[in-house]
Order: structure tokens, then C-alpha cells, then sequence
């Protein structure tokens, strides 16, 4: 048997919440988490377009149903969800990927724009934020992971290069359950890894967005 790769054109969408034009000042891109769609994560951000930023969401190119096949028969649900890749053929997921969201800030950032620009990353959309912006090659000011962690196979070096002169903001709910104390552990580790201290946000809250740690993240 033979297992080949080829390139395809392929479509894929995104959403935002605003029209970008020349008052915009600043610009957000935000990477979803595990089963979720760009159109309804993106609604959490509503308080930031409100603010007059920009904000672009990016949605998985994996889709799947949240169900499985006999529990869709009996319930009448097929809610799709997305997500950014798997352990099956991970690389070239990760390939993909990146090159979908420059392709996304490419049509959506003016190269004259001089403004501020974040990427942030929700749940499993931390680690595709965080790989997007060290191998990316795209220009950002920030970097925002919320509710997960700097992916272990990072090149930490090359990340301490592109980040350092960044802001690096970590963001966690304190009844989040699956930032169990192993995964605190792993996320200290990492970032001494990484030798950058991140600015640590925590809040009274869950695996969820929390419009009061958004506004007082808006620069």
C-alpha cells in the first residue's frame, strides 16, 4: 500500500463582527476551542466590537458531529462542531492550518494597518494560536492564551525569540475542571520553557470567555 499527499484548493470560512475601515485601531483574531463553530464563538467577543475593535474568528477545517450515529437516531441532534487537528496526520494539519489563517490575515489586515493586533486562542485553539504565531511569520503584539496551554512540542527557542518582545497573557477560570492541578504543573513547566513570565489572569468562573476579563484586556 502507498500513502500519498496532494495540494488541493480548498474553501473554508471565517467570521468577524465588523467591517474593517480606517478608524480601526485595533484588531483581534480568535481561534475557537474543541468542538465549537467560528459563529457562535465569536458572539462571546461581542464586548469588543462594541469597543471598536476588529474581531476575526477563524473556525477549525475538521468538522464532525458532536454525536454519535445512535444518539443522533434517537435525539434528532446533528450539531456540528470543529476543531483544529488530531493526532492523526498532525503535521500536515498543522500545515494547513497555518497557512489557512495567513491566508485569513492576508485578506483581513491592510499591509499599511500600523494598529494593535492580538491572537488569541480558547481551549484547543491555545496551541494553534501559539504555533501560528511563532512558524506564521505574521505580524502580532500580543498573544492571549485562554483556558489551555503552550503546546509541549513547541520549539521553545524559536518562541522565546518571536514572543520576548510581545505581551504574553495567560488566562484561566478558577472552576475551570480541566485545569486540574497535573495540568497547572505542566502549564509552569512549559513556561519555564519557554523563559518568558506571562502576565496570569485568572477569574471566578469555568471553561468559558468573561466579558470582564475581555474588557480590561482591551489595550
Amino acid at each position: 500500500m502507498k500513502e500519498l499527499e496532494l495540494h488541493i484548493d480548498y474553501k473554508a470560512r471565517y467570521c468577524t463582527l465588523s467591517d474593517f475601515n480606517e478608524a480601526t485601531k485595533k484588531i483581534w483574531f480568535v481561534l475557537h476551542g474543541y468542538g465549537q463553530l467560528a459563529r457562535f464563538f465569536i458572539k462571546k467577543f461581542k464586548t469588543l466590537s462594541d469597543e471598536g475593535v476588529h474581531v476575526i474568528a477563524p473556525e477549525g477545517l475538521s468538522k464532525f458531529y458532536l454525536e454519535d450515529v445512535a444518539t443522533r437516531a434517537q435525539s434528532g441532534n446533528s450539531r456540528v462542531g470543529a476543531a483544529w487537528m488530531t493526532s492523526e496526520n498532525r503535521l500536515a494539519d498543522i500545515e494547513n492550518y497555518i497557512h489557512y489563517l495567513n491566508t485569513v490575515y492576508e485578506k483581513e489586515v491592510p499591509d499599511s494597518y500600523e494598529g494593535e493586533i492580538t491572537f488569541l486562542g480558547f481551549s484547543q485553539g491555545t496551541a494553534t494560536a501559539t504555533r501560528w504565531a511563532i512558524d506564521g511569520n505574521k505580524k502580532f503584539h500580543r498573544l492571549i492564551l485562554w483556558s489551555g496551554l503552550l503546546p509541549p512540542d513547541l520549539d521553545f527557542v524559536k518562541a522565546n525569540e518571536i514572543l520576548h518582545d510581545k505581551i504574553f497573557v495567560e488566562v484561566l477560570g478558577k472552576a475551570d475542571p480541566y485545569i486540574t492541578s497535573e495540568r497547572m504543573k505542566e502549564m509552569t513547566e512549559l513556561n519555564a520553557l519557554l523563559n518568558i513570565k506571562p502576565v496570569l489572569i485568572d477569574f471566578n468562573g469555568g471553561h468559558d470567555i468573561d466579558e470582564d476579563v475581555l474588557k480590561g484586556l482591551i489595550l
